[in-house]
């Protein structure tokens, strides 16, 4: 009998021991693929959709051709590659702090790596998305027409304490210097909309939304959501031929008159652990794959191999 789980990639990274691995669903046989941060489940690809509409929602957002598109958090790769879709754009280069998950892509080991890595817009680079966005731009560095962010859990809750300066309306002033005119910026985030900060990113750009994006959670049996904020800024002439307040662009969209953001057990159906140490964090729809995953324990052997 084969295993349930196959090991593709172990490292050990300055954050913890990182883990890629592939499962197969006992019911519907699907290989589903996970990253692991030492015990914590950080993403899966039973869950990409709003990673997705990340890219489509803010390209939607976006005008013209030959697009220069910046990505900030490769992971499996969902989010870049659902932007090729998009014919006009014309460059993507994609960030991550991690060199081990640009190898995973480079190595052709998840389901879209190969669409990435083979097509000469694409450009991964190992670097720090944050400090790359709070340095000024030189007179030679590229402006962004389009810039996708998903990395933290939300803009109160992120991965790490230095990138928390980005979600203030400074760290935002220095981000939105990286566009083009007329630019957009998009976020991904596990939290409910945020009126504070879709003030503060009003305070910052022309025209905000909350999208919040609803999809099925087969292992709850209920229906989840993220939200995914784009933020525009009007090309100059139009923004010096306009007055008023930029808050007056600030709105929320939701998929329905009633959004339950997360799933309630019902009496008597086990409830999902909550792997975050933060307890105040909702947890990511891929931490819930823990209550399957557990069933399963990891012991491999993750000694380095020789050569």
């Amino acid at each position: 009998m084969s295993a349930r789980f196959e090991e593709l990639d172990w490292q050990d990274t300055r954050m913890g021991e990182l883990t890629l691995r592939r499962r197969a669903d006992p019911a519907t046989g699907e290989q589903i693929y996970e990253v692991k941060l030492k015990d914590e489940y950080l993403m899966s690809s039973l869950f990409t959709v709003a990673e997705e509409e990340l890219a489509t929602l803010g390209l939607a957002a976006a005008a013209g051709s030959d697009l220069r598109v910046l990505v900030g958090g490769l992971g499996l790769g969902y989010t870049a590659a659902t932007a090729l879709i998009d014919a006009r754009v014309g460059r993507l280069t994609v960030i991550d702090a991690l060199p081990a998950v640009i190898g995973w892509h480079e190595r052709e080991l998840l389901p879209v790596s190969a669409q990435l890595v083979r097509d000469e817009r694409v450009s991964l680079v190992h670097d720090d998305f944050f400090a790359v966005v709070r340095r000024a731009p030189g007179s030679e560095d590229v402006r962004y027409d389009v810039i996708l962010l998903d990395v933290d859990h939300s803009p109160r809750h992120t991965l790490d304490p230095s990138h928390a300066d980005l979600y203030t309306a400074a760290g935002l002033e220095s981000l939105a210097r990286h566009l083009a005119d007329g630019g957009v910026f998009a976020l991904w985030s596990d939290d409910p909309p945020d009126t504070d900060f879709l003030s503060t990113l009003s305070s910052v750009f022309d025209d905000t939304k909350a999208h919040v994006v609803e999809f099925a959670n087969r292992l709850t049996g209920g229906t989840s959501s993220n939200t995914v904020y784009v933020a525009a800024r009007r090309p100059s002439a139009a923004r010096r031929t306009l007055n008023g307040s930029s808050n007056e662009g600030a709105t929320v969209s939701t998929p329905a008159d009633h959004v339950e953001p997360h799933h309630i057990p019902e009496p008597g159906e086990p409830s999902v652990p909550e792997i975050e140490v933060d307890e105040t964090i909702a947890p990511r729809p891929e931490e819930e794959v823990a209550d399957v995953a557990r069933a399963e324990p990891d012991v491999g052997d993750h000694a380095p191999s020789a050569g």
